[in-house]
């Protein structure tokens, strides 16, 4: 497909009007379920539902690119300028024709444009979070004065959760415009991974659950959620260089603990699929680099996940829920550990990495949630003090007073 046909808009209208049909299913739900509770309930319940929708999304985004559909429509935001693959037989069938085992199929064409119509239909949840919120938050502060609404975030929340979608939409068209960039697609998996968190704080701050934890424990949960993202990025890093297979055995490389490896190809962030900085081929050493760093930072990740994980476990002596969130959090770092070897020993099977992208979206959504609720409470412990002598009022000091 020419370059100047990259973008065509006509079947977009279409492609919107099939996100709000998908949409009206999950909203109808929430409507008949919650219909007798307040609107601080039913925001909640919506966002709950949008976060798990989005969840999904994630999964099936991974699936998209691991079956190598990313390009099954090579247009956007339709496939041949047609809203559904149907309206695009002719095309698509010339194009199987032509490269059978090419980027473009009716199978890839069908996985590429349902991912297309649950971003659509996600788009329209949150657009709907967003002007219901801004409603009943105007309308309450109207009733009440000046006076904050009761029950309402603030609609701050879901807009910038608005924009956020907005924002990853348009890396979506990027991803197909130029053609997978590595660079684009680790973005794309960000900003959706992004959006998840955006959405699982956004569900905290309606109902606040505080967890007591000391300022250092606190401390420890963000810098393994920035530890985390920093992984997950070298993750995406990895999938969208199809670096995986770069190093075939464990806990060695290629037979060796340090195998050739070029940094400087393999860490060159703008550059397209397969090419060097250079603009040549990229070299196996660069795979290799791009592999083993993210098997490094998978150690570091899990240090640090353990040492979380252990001093919750202690703090769990003074409050229960900690040790649940310590259990918790070991088994999806568990469940990541076991993924990503099996995608390394088993051959990069489908279902191995779909799930580890599925544990690492997990993986940030507990810790964005355990980061919410440790900020709901004192940043320290206070130490058990002495209760204050209880002073006996005299009758007339009670009557002066």
């Amino acid at each position: 497909m020419e370059a100047t046909s990259l973008v065509d808009l006509s079947p977009l209208l279409q492609l919107l009007l099939l996100g709000v049909l998908l949409a009206l299913g999950p909203l109808a739900w929430v409507w008949l379920r919650h219909r007798r509770a307040g609107p601080g309930a039913r925001l909640q319940a919506l966002t709950l539902l949008t976060l798990f929708i989005t969840f999904d999304l994630v999964l099936f985004g991974a699936f998209t690119r691991l079956t190598d559909s990313g390009l099954g429509c090579p247009d956007w935001p339709g496939c041949y300028g047609s809203a559904s693959p149907l309206g695009a037989r002719e095309e698509i069938s010339a194009a199987q024709a032509a490269m059978p085992t090419g980027p473009v199929t009716h199978g890839k064409a069908w996985v590429e444009m349902v991912h297309r119509y649950l971003a659509s239909a996600v788009g329209f949840l949150i657009l709907v979070l967003a002007v219901v919120t801004w409603r009943q938050w105007l309308n309450q502060r109207k009733a009440a004065g000046q006076a904050p609404p009761a029950n309402i975030i603030s609609p701050w929340w879901p807009t910038v959760t608005l924009a956020w979608v907005c924002m990853q939409g348009a890396f979506g068209a990027l991803t197909v415009t130029m053609k997978l960039y590595p660079a684009i697609v680790t973005l794309h998996l960000l900003g959706g991974l992004g959006l998840l968190m955006l959405l699982a704080a956004q569900a905290e701050v309606y109902r606040p659950r505080a967890l007591s934890l000391p300022t250092g424990l606190r401390r420890a949960v963000l810098l393994v959620l920035l530890l985390s993202v920093m992984q997950v990025t070298l993750g995406g890093w990895v999938s969208t260089n199809y670096a995986v297979l770069a190093c075939r055995d464990f806990p060695t490389c290629q037979g060796s603990w340090w195998p050739e490896m070029d940094f400087a190809h393999g860490f060159t962030v703008w550059r397209a699929l397969g090419e060097g900085k250079d603009g040549g081929y990229l070299p196996f050493a660069a795979l290799t680099a791009i592999h083993l760093v993210h098997r490094i930072g998978a150690g570091v990740v899990v240090i640090a996940m353990g040492l979380l994980t252990w001093r919750l476990w202690v703090h769990g002596r003074q409050q229960v829920a900690a040790r649940r969130w310590a259990l918790a959090l070991l088994g999806v770092a568990g469940w990541q550990l076991v993924s990503g070897l099996s995608n390394v020993v088993l051959g990069w099977p489908l279902v191995a990495a779909v799930a580890h992208t599925g544990g690492a979206a997990a993986l940030l959504g507990l810790l964005t949630v355990l980061w919410m609720r440790a900020g709901q409470a004192p940043h320290t412990v206070p130490s058990p003090a002495r209760p204050a002598p209880v002073r006996r009022l005299h009758p007339v000091d009670s009557v002066a007073s």
